[in-house]
């Protein structure tokens, strides 16, 4: 801002007009570029409210009354508008965090804005499509539970009549975890986990009893220490080891089994003799019907599923389960479990 330009320095037009202006001196904008050396480009601009940055009107009443209702009109008009935007947007988002764990959720409404009403659309479409697969699997595994009750209860009468004692308990024993895993997929297909109250077990009695079992098998599998009692789902945790142990023998012949209880958590160590896993696909043998053993066919048991079910059974008691080479030969699975299990999810 320059007042002390001279009206004779500014084009007629100018002069003139600036003295019918009050006051005499009138704010003038005035830019000076140099375009090269010795030649400037001059411009002069009479502002066009001569006061505007005086004193007494720049903050006036009036002015900051009208400038707040303006503001206060914009902030709440545009409030207004996202909201009406982005509530359809929301309820979408509100509905895939239930869709998670509840199928039968009512569709999501299409309403809003073009692009939201396209998005429920196909929202509400693909909640049709998985409620569909989801029910044709669940009758699948039914008829698969209601084909395996008659040979489980066959087997349930003749283990009745063995004649040793200790025999016939464990046969039965393992019938009725047979009957528990059935039960337990067709719950997983409808989008749950097998219901079992949890309870307090020996970790160390359970690792030496799927021992000797495996040791029926052609196994060996050696326990060395002990650990306190731990609040787990007993059936869903015995899976999770059994699972575990098995890959161990298979691979690996024998297996050792490290128990290192410390404050606050377990820590479960099993190592095997066998050949390890590639760097590169430990974190894909997790993943559903993976099996580097292109040998092993599911005619002897193998699909791939083993490890990932126990880490699942694992992270649902707020443990972790890692893998590793060991540097001295075999694979190494780390089972970390927090002994407080107090947000044990049912």
């Amino acid at each position: 801002m320059n007042n002390d330009v001279l009206l004779t320095d500014l084009p007629p037009r100018w002069a003139h007009y600036s003295l019918l202006l009050e006051p005499i001196s009138p704010p003038i904008l005035v830019v000076q570029m140099e375009l090269e050396p010795e030649q400037w480009l001059y411009v002069a601009a009479l502002l066009p409210v001569p006061d505007l940055l005086s004193g007494e009107r720049w903050l006036s009443e009036d002015r900051m009354f009208v400038m707040l209702v303006l503001v206060f009109t914009v902030i709440g008009l545009s409030l207004i508008g996202i909201r009406w935007v982005t509530r359809p947007l929301a309820n979408v988002a509100r509905a895939a965090d239930v869709l998670g764990y509840d199928l039968q959720a009512q569709p999501v409404t299409e309403a809003g804005p073009r692009e939201i009403r396209t998005t429920a659309k196909a929202f509400n479409r693909m909640q049709a499509r998985i409620r569909q697969q989801v029910e044709e699997r669940e009758r699948l595994f039914s008829a698969i539970s209601h084909d395996l009750k008659t040979p489980i209860t066959r087997l349930r009468l003749r283990a009745e009549m063995l004649e040793d004692a200790e025999q016939r308990t464990r046969f039965i024993a393992s019938l009725d975890e047979l009957d528990l895993l059935v039960r337990g997929a067709l719950a997983s297909v409808k989008g749950m986990d097998l219901h079992e109250n949890p309870e307090w077990i020996e970790p160390g009695a359970l690792l030496h009893q799927l021992a000797e079992d495996l040791a029926e098998q052609g196994g060996e599998v050696r326990v060395h220490g002990d650990a306190p009692a731990i609040r787990v789902k007993p059936v869903a945790f015995k899976r999770c080891l059994a699972n575990l142990l098995e890959n161990a023998v298979f691979y690996g012949q024998c297996a050792d089994v490290y128990l290192q209880p410390q404050a606050g958590a377990l820590h479960i160590i099993i190592r095997d003799q066998g050949p390890g896993i590639p760097a590169a696909d430990i974190q894909r043998v997790f993943e559903p019907y993976v099996r580097l053993e292109r040998s092993r066919s599911r005619h002897t048991g193998g699909t791939g599923l083993g490890l990932g079910i126990a880490r699942h059974i694992l992270q649902r008691h707020g443990g972790r389960l890692a893998l590793r080479n060991h540097p001295e030969g075999g694979l190494e699975v780390s089972l970390s479990l927090p002994t407080d299990n107090g947000d044990l999810i049912a």
